[in-house]
C-alpha cells in the first residue's frame, strides 16, 4: 500500500491500492463514533477529518433544511454521515449529512439502512471548502443518490442525478425541497457568522414564507 497524496490543509489522505474487504473491515473496526469520514472507489480510499469551518457550514445547512421542511410541511428522516455502500459495486462513502424526504415513509421505521434493499437518501450534503482527493460524484451516482448539495465556502449548488447516465447536472432549484433555490442559502450561511445562528434562522423562515407567497 502506498500513500499517494497527503493534504494537511484539507486534512485528507488518499491511500491506494486498498481492497474492498479492507475498507469494509475498517468500517467495522472504527465503528460509528469517530471524527473521520471515509470514501472508497475502485481501490482508492480517502480518509478525511472535517475542519471547524467545514462543520459549521454543514450543521447550519442542516438547520436551514429543518426550517424549510417545517415551512413546506414535509416529513424528514435525517441520518447524518451515514455510511452509504454497495458491496456489489465496491463503492462506499460517508456524506457530511444525508436525508430522506420523498422516501421518508419507506425507511421511517428503520434504525439501520442497507442500500442492498433500501433506497438511497434523497438528499446529501457535501462541504468542499478544500478540494478532496477523490471525485465523489461518481460514487453517489453509482449508489443512486438523486440530489447533492455541494458548498465550497462561497457558492452552494444543487446537483440532480441523470438516471440513465448516472451523472449529475447542476440545477438552481432543489429536487427534494422544491421550489427552494439552493444558491440563495449561501447568503444565510454567511449571515449566520455576523448575526448569529438563531437570528439568521428567524430571517430565513420569514424570507422563505415571503418567497412562497409570491
Amino acid at each position: 500500500m502506498s500513500i499517494t497524496k497527503l493534504a494537511p490543509v484539507s486534512k485528507s489522505i488518499l491511500l491506494e491500492p486498498v481492497s474492498w474487504l479492507t475498507f469494509d473491515q475498517l468500517l467495522k473496526d472504527l465503528g460509528e463514533k469517530r471524527g473521520i469520514r471515509l470514501a472508497y472507489c475502485q481501490g482508492a480510499l480517502e480518509i478525511m477529518t472535517p475542519l471547524g469551518e467545514h462543520e459549521h457550514n454543514n450543521r447550519f445547512l442542516e438547520r436551514l433544511i429543518y426550517a424549510a421542511v417545517d415551512i413546506l410541511n414535509l416529513e424528514i428522516k435525517s441520518l447524518g454521515s451515514l455510511t452509504l455502500k454497495l458491496d456489489r459495486l465496491e463503492k462506499g462513502i460517508e456524506p457530511d449529512s444525508c436525508f430522506y424526504l420523498q422516501n421518508d415513509s419507506v425507511v421511517r421505521h428503520k434504525r439501520d439502512i442497507d442500500l442492498n434493499v433500501d433506497p438511497p437518501p434523497d438528499l446529501v450534503i457535501e462541504i468542499d471548502i478544500t478540494s478532496g482527493s477523490l471525485d465523489k460524484l461518481p460514487i453517489y451516482g453509482a449508489l443512486g443518490v438523486p440530489e447533492i448539495w455541494r458548498y465550497d465556502g462561497r457558492i452552494l449548488q444543487a446537483y440532480w442525478r441523470n438516471e440513465a447516465q448516472q451523472t449529475y447536472q447542476i440545477s438552481e432549484q432543489s429536487l427534494a425541497l422544491h421550489p427552494l433555490k439552493v444558491k440563495d442559502l449561501a447568503t444565510f450561511l454567511r449571515q449566520s457568522l455576523q448575526d448569529g445562528e438563531t437570528a439568521t434562522i428567524r430571517k430565513f423562515r420569514q424570507w422563505l414564507i415571503e418567497q412562497l407567497g409570491e
